[in-house]
C-alpha cells in the first residue's frame, strides 16, 4: 500500500489515458469508471464531458469526482476511478459509488485494494458513513479488492441493465470509520 495516489486527469496525462482507452478497446475491456472514455474522440473531449456532468448533472448523473490513480514511483496512471457522491435508484441496485478500473498490464500487483482504500478517505472528506461498490459477479479481482476493505456482500442482483459478463451484480456496502 502507498504505492499510488489519487490525482483529477490534466493534460499532463493525456498520452496515457488516451493508450489506457486503446488498450480496453483492443481487448474489448469494460470501461468502468472511466466516465464514458469510450464514447469520446478526443481526451480534451472527455475532460469536457466530465466536467460538463459535474456541473448540469444531465441524463441522471450525480456529483462526482474522476480520478486516475497514478503510480508515485513513475508518475504512471494504473487505474481510473469515478466516485459518485449521492446514489440514485439505479446506482443502488447496479453501479454504486464507486466505479474503477486497472489498466490491462496493471493487474494483479494490489493497485484495486489500494484504489478503493483510498476511494474510501474521499468518502471521509465529504461526510459519507458508508459506500456502495459493485461488481459483476465474476470478478473475483474486484470482489477480493472490496472484501480487503471491509466489503460486506449484501447481495447479488439479476444484471437488468446489461452491464456484467455474468448476468449478476454484487453489491457491497463498506463503512466509512
Amino acid at each position: 500500500m502507498g504505492e499510488i495516489e489519487l490525482k483529477k486527469p490534466t493534460l499532463e496525462y493525456k498520452d496515457q489515458v488516451m493508450k489506457y482507452k486503446e488498450d480496453f478497446l483492443k481487448n474489448n475491456q469494460r470501461f468502468d469508471g472511466c466516465c464514458k472514455l469510450e464514447e469520446c474522440n478526443t481526451y480534451e473531449e472527455w475532460l469536457e464531458f466530465e466536467k460538463r456532468n459535474k456541473k448540469n448533472y444531465l441524463w441522471g448523473y450525480v456529483p462526482s469526482t474522476i480520478y486516475l490513480a497514478v503510480r508515485k514511483s513513475d508518475n504512471k496512471v494504473v487505474g481510473i476511478v469515478d466516485f459518485r457522491h449521492e446514489l440514485t435508484p439505479f446506482l443502488l441496485n447496479f453501479g454504486g459509488n464507486v466505479g474503477f478500473s486497472v489498466a490491462i498490464d496493471e493487474r494483479k500487483k494490489g493497485y484495486a485494494t489500494e484504489i478503493v482504500s483510498l476511494i474510501k478517505e474521499e468518502a471521509k472528506k465529504i461526510g459519507l458513513h458508508e459506500i456502495l461498490i459493485t461488481c459483476d459477479g465474476i470478478n473475483e479481482g474486484s470482489s477480493k479488492a472490496i472484501l480487503r476493505n471491509g466489503g460486506i456482500l449484501e447481495d447479488d442482483v439479476v444484471d437488468e441493465a446489461g452491464l456484467t459478463k455474468s448476468g449478476l451484480i454484487q453489491r457491497y456496502w463498506i463503512e466509512i470509520k
